[in-house]
Order: C-alpha cells, then sequence, then structure tokens
C-alpha cells in the first residue's frame, strides 16, 4: 500500500469506479472481416463457443491454456481449472503465485 494525500491506497481503490466509467463497454463487440460491432450476448458466446471447439477439433485441446490470478478467490481459480480440465480437456492452467 502507498500513501497518497493522507489516504491509503492500492489496486482495488484505484479501479472503484472503472465499472461506472463512461467508456466502459456495455455490449459485447464481435468482428466482421476488419470491423468491430455491437452484438447480443449469446452470439458473442457462440462465437467464443465455436472458436474453442475448433481450435480443440483443429489442434487437440491441449492447445488450449488458461491463466489464472493468484489474488483471485479460491471459488474463482477452482472454476476457472474445473473449467479448462472439464470442459475443454486440457491441463494447461497456471497463474501467478510465484511472484
Amino acid at each position: 500500500m502507498a500513501l497518497t494525500d493522507s489516504r491509503t491506497t492500492d489496486a482495488r481503490s484505484r479501479g472503484r469506479n472503472l465499472s461506472r466509467s463512461r467508456p466502459r463497454l456495455t455490449t459485447p463487440l464481435v468482428r466482421d472481416g476488419d470491423n468491430l460491432r455491437p452484438a447480443t450476448w449469446d452470439e458473442a458466446l457462440d462465437r467464443v463457443a465455436t472458436g474453442f471447439g475448433r481450435v480443440a477439433s483443429e489442434h487437440g485441446p491441449e492447445a488450449f491454456g488458461m491463466f489464472s490470478c493468484s489474488k483471485a478467490t479460491n471459488e474463482v481459480n477452482y472454476a476457472a481449472q474445473k473449467f479448462a480440465r472439464t470442459v475443454i480437456g486440457s491441463n494447461n492452467i497456471d497463474s501467478c503465485n510465484r511472484t
């Protein structure tokens, strides 16, 4: 933690207002050629699932990797590794606990 203007701050407090920021995206964007356009959540998630499936079928599930954060909760890290291992079929999951 740093002391700034008689207040303590850390990474969490610096990002506190990001969820209310005007330039924050509120709908997903999908790529059509070289352009990004707004899309529904269903369309965006379908594209993600299709892309993951294509990579797994062309290169095998071990072509997929997941990086999780050691500062996340145990529950979030558990869900990330469970998704990588169960849904994708890859054991390529790592986190930044060594730093």
